[in-house]
């Protein structure tokens, strides 16, 4: 009787098993209806750029620089963009050589627009497209925008396959998403994963809120579309974070509103109107919050605030901490320059900020962001010099040709840096403060007088410039 018992149970699990094997799959996506539509518009990118001959070395090839330096965000993008040069007919100084690069991208209109990324064809002397059927077009840069990492290309021809545009931001965390492109030149890769994050920000790329994804995402996959189940493509594929220069299951890929937004402001002027607050910020971390008189570390430290810029118009002051911005709550310090960016110039926007222990609202007239930022000088260091005081360091009044150079109405200057808090934090001579414990310093006795009422065994602040470059940093006082 127990082996008969066991028999039936057995013969049950196996029935439920096999009851259960199909919705188990019927969990798992079909892409090959979204590849068979689709694929046609994705293409492969090609791009050819002259260039000065290099010193050859031994055995005839050239000498390729060491990337291993490189941080490894950006040493993919060196290894993919690397010119793969021709041998050369002769050696005589100053010959040119032609250099090639691979890179993907997708057909958005019938009548030949095609999206990718700017470093896919940046300095191209000639960018060829290749279309699905392997036929070669010699394709226009319409426009490019470095900021996001986004290129419009015009090809010629009518009735070509096009992608469906869709929308980043009904995107969910752990949704199935799909990549084609040309990973090593592998023309019409298909690579699958999910949503692992998004609005993530990198280094160096303050207006893009990248979608992470874990799909394969190799050298040659940049600028190629990222889709949904839906078959519509929500985004560009741009970086991958690598240490061994392939797929380590960390992808980035730019949101379709934002490339969308680029190309058609490309199409119609050939640049791009991004807004600008003229503001310099740093990450609240939790010395700061408590510092700032904030419940969590939130929002966006102001550091600086560029005279005559649309921030200084507008009533924002050093130390404001900006929470939200037209109802868009900044978490992050990163999440204020994507929000900004997406504004027009002379559009007006409403920041919530934290300011003095109180929230106040300010209408700031956004305005164009400007091509190349202007780095302030720091000038000399003369001064009438005031006593030492308990933070470990002799500080001067600025000269007037301090205050004009730097666009300051007050603040102090480190001249000397003994043992003691002021060298734990890492403060040097040079270094210029205007706020200490959020009280502006004037002058050299107002900075002694503040030094000396600090309250011990909290966080404090202080605004410190150094090479024209303003941040607030924390720091603690022991008994």
């Amino acid at each position: 009787m127990p082996q008969r018992k066991t028999s039936l149970f057995m013969t049950a699990c196996l029935a439920v098993m096999v009851l259960l094997a199909p919705a188990a799959q019927a969990q798992l996506p079909d892409f090959t209806d979204l590849v068979e539509q689709s694929a046609p518009a994705v293409v492969n990118i090609s791009t050819r750029q002259n260039m000065p001959q290099r010193q050859a070395v031994a055995g005839g090839g050239y000498a390729i620089p060491d990337l291993e330096g490189l941080p490894p965000i950006f040493r993919e993008f060196f290894e993919r963009s690397l010119p793969m040069p021709r041998a050369p007919q002769g050696s005589q100084k100053g010959q040119q050589r032609e250099a090639q690069s691979l890179g993907s991208g997708f057909i958005i209109s019938s009548d030949g627009y095609v999206l990718t990324n700017n470093h896919v064809i940046a300095d191209a002397d000639e960018i060829i497209v290749r279309l699905s059927d392997r036929s070669e077009l010699v394709a226009k840069l319409v426009g490019a925008d470095p900021r996001t990492d986004v290129a419009l290309l015009k090809i010629p021809g009518k009735n070509l396959p096009t992608v469906k545009l869709g929308k980043s931001n009904d995107l969910k965390v752990g949704e199935w998403v799909l990549a084609i492109g040309s990973p090593f030149g592998f023309d019409h890769s298909v690579t699958a994963g999910i949503v692992s994050a998004k609005g993530r920000s990198l280094p160096n790329d303050n207006y893009v809120p990248f979608i992470q994804t874990d799909v394969a995402i190799n050298p040659g996959n940049s600028g190629g579309p990222l889709f949904n189940l839906k078959g519509e493509v929500i985004g560009i594929n741009s970086q991958i974070f690598t240490r061994s220069g392939g797929f380590m299951g960390l992808s980035f890929a730019i949101p379709m509103e934002v490339a969308l937004d680029v190309s058609d402001q490309l199409k119609a002027s050939g640049k791009v109107d991004r807004g600008w607050l003229g503001v310099v910020i740093q990450e609240v971390n939790k010395d700061l919050a408590e510092s700032f008189g904030l419940d969590k570390p939130a929002g966006a430290l102001v550091a600086q605030v560029l005279e005559k810029g649309p921030a200084d118009k507008g009533g924002l002051q050093v130390g404001d901490v900006i929470l939200s911005i037209n109802d868009h709550p900044v978490v992050m310090s990163a999440d204020l320059p994507h929000l900004v960016g997406i504004l027009k110039s002379g559009q007006t926007a409403n920041l919530v900020v934290m300011r003095e222990g109180s929230r106040k609202t300010l209408k700031v007239k956004v305005g164009a962001l400007p091509n190349d930022g202007e780095e302030m000088s720091l000038a000399g260091t003369e001064g009438a010099a005031s006593q030492s005081n308990r933070l470990g360091m002799t500080v001067v009044d600025l000269t007037a040709e301090q205050k004009k150079a730097i666009d300051l109405q007050g603040g102090v200057v480190i001249q000397d840096v003994q043992d003691g808090p002021a060298a734990m934090i890492g403060l040097r001579p040079g270094d210029v403060i205007t706020h200490l414990n959020n009280q502006v310093i004037d002058s050299a006795q107002t900075f002694t007088k503040t030094a000396q009422a600090l309250p011990n065994n909290r966080s404090l602040s202080m605004r410190v410039l150094r090479q024209g470059r303003a941040s607030f940093i924390t720091f603690k006082l022991a008994n």
